[in-house]
């Protein structure tokens, strides 16, 4: 056999990760938020795009293919504020002609010199009143302003104080020496968002080359800081320090700080003769730990929750079906200005300034498509999910069924990767609240004789709602739970209930007969 080199043609086809696709791809799966950003750094790049105010009346001159549905949902408030300013600036002309008086019966034709100057003599002036060296001066005109050099308003916002900034002022006022100041910022620096020290204090005193003894002493001094229970190294140490500061901390509470376990298990009567007290004083012990914070840090955590913004609204028709439509105000509303690529089209001279202009053409037309690809196929995927779930929509989470991406994809059909990726992170609001998209899919639980199967979420919603309707006195077992399951016609084992039980954190029988009992 001769091995010689030669040259040979083949044809096959193969799937190719173009750049716009992976654009595509990874606008699908991007938050609203996300999707703003992203639009705001396009934008930034290419000159092309624009953002176009629904309500402008030139948004039809510039608005590029494929972008109707996106870019035309005028807000009614953007009109009606248009048509106001048309109509405020209509009068003030008319004025301005005719002399017509427009503020409450006070013309506005009135003699400059009518006008109140600082260089008027006058009975009293404001310099006279000493309200100049405040800071407001007199001017030519007849105006008053403030000083140039006081702060912008922005800079007169009040800013809440951090927990590290309040140790370290209180820092500063217990502790002297500096090489314990420099111990108390390190230990600042180990606690945690609840207010807990964090790591060893033996690691810590090998780091700054110190006695561990040293350490002790610099957190025993920040320990009676406020609020009390900081720098606690546990829960227990927690609960003294804010006891000693009301000073309740005797050997009876100590002794019930000890075994915490035992009153998170509700054992009263182990707590009774672990402490040598009678029921009403363990009652009364156990109030007084209730009212403490067992994460004192968490006075100085000030972050606002942010609100959910949803993708999709749905609402009920007219004609007893669901209505399902895109929230307008999460939609980026860009689109290529067609004028003015034609405008630096014509004056490039160079093929370089020609080739950019037409990338960024190019860019610009496929982003405005991918969005508008990307509002199609939510909307689509979230149609679907509505249709199917209708009964939960109108009877609630009992009626959920079981629903996998393969139901939806084969529906609409598209592929259950797309969809995965649609109800990522994307919410829909309904009239029972606002719901991720993912919620809706749901793993299936067999029924009785070959039946229907139930979504796993509308039974863990019944586990919840035996559990809260049981008798205190007679307390449902996972086996007794199974049983009455059975009856409704769920399959479920009782490994399956006691995991779905721990999932919504209802402790187990034996436990909440104790805790139902000390209530009782």
């Amino acid at each position: 056999m001769v091995l010689t080199p030669r040259l040979d043609l083949r044809q096959s086809q193969s799937l190719v990760m173009t750049p716009q696709l992976q654009q595509a791809i990874k606008l699908l799966q991007l938050t609203n938020i996300e999707l703003s950003a992203f639009v705001e750094q396009e934008l930034e790049q290419n000159p092309l795009l624009e953002r176009i105010d629904p309500g402008a009346p030139d948004a039809g001159e510039v608005r590029g293919e494929g972008v109707d549905e996106i870019a035309s949902d005028a807000l009614p408030q953007t009109e009606l504020e248009t048509a106001q300013s048309a109509d405020t600036a209509d009068i003030l002309s008319r004025s301005a002609e005719t002399g017509e008086n427009i503020d409450g019966g006070q013309s506005m034709d009135v003699e400059v010199d009518n006008d109140w100057s600082s260089d008027t003599p006058g009975p009293e002036t404001v310099t006279d009143r000493g309200l100049d060296q405040g800071g407001l001066s007199g001017t030519s005109s007849g105006a008053s302003t403030y000083g140039d050099d006081l702060p912008g308003i922005e800079q007169t916002l009040a800013q809440e104080e951090s927990m590290r900034e309040h140790l370290l002022a209180e820092l500063g006022m217990l502790v002297e020496n500096p090489m314990e100041r420099l111990i108390g910022a390190h230990l600042i620096d180990m606690l945690d968002e609840a207010g807990y020290v964090q790591g060893s204090l033996e690691k810590l005193a090998e780091q700054l080359g110190c006695d561990e003894a040293d350490i002790e002493a610099v957190l025993f001094k920040l320990q009676g800081v406020e609020p009390a229970g900081l720098f606690a190294r546990d829960l227990a140490e927690c609960l003294a320090l804010q006891l000693k500061e009301k000073g309740r901390l005797d050997p009876a509470i100590q002794a019930l700080l000890d075994n915490l376990e035992l009153l998170a298990k509700r054992d009263l009567k182990g707590l009774m003769k672990v402490c040598g007290v009678d029921e009403e004083d363990i009652q009364d012990m156990v109030a007084e730990i209730r009212a403490l914070d067992p994460r004192p840090g968490r006075a100085f955590n000030h972050d606002v929750a942010q609100t959910v913004v949803p993708d999709v609204l749905m609402h009920a028709g007219p004609d007893g079906g669901w209505l399902v439509e895109l929230n307008s105000e999460t939609l980026p509303r860009v689109l290529v200005n067609n004028t003015y690529y034609a405008e630096i089209n014509q004056s490039a001279k160079s093929d370089q300034d020609k080739r950019y202009i037409h990338d960024c053409l190019q860019t610009a037309n496929w982003l405005v498509k991918s969005l508008h690809q990307r509002a199609t196929t939510i909307l689509k995927v979230a149609s679907e999910i509505v249709r199917q779930q209708d009964g939960f929509f109108r009877h609630g989470v009992s009626a959920l069924k079981p629903l996998v991406l393969r139901d939806i994809a084969d529906v609409i059909e598209m592929h259950e990767s797309t969809v995965s990726r649609v109800t990522s992170n994307k919410y829909i609001a309904t009239p029972r609240g606002i719901f991720e998209l993912k919620y809706f899919f749901t793993s299936s639980v067999g029924g009785n004789s070959g039946g229907d199967g139930h979504s796993s979420e509308s039974v863990r919603q019944r586990i919840k709602d035996l559990v809260d309707a049981e008798d205190p006195k007679k307390v449902l077992s996972d086996d007794k739970i199974v049983t009455i399951l059975k009856a409704e016609g769920i399959e479920v084992a009782r490994r399956t209930v006691a995991k779905y039980r721990d999932s919504l954190g209802i402790s187990s029988s034996v436990q909440r007969r104790r805790e139902k009992t000390s209530r009782l």
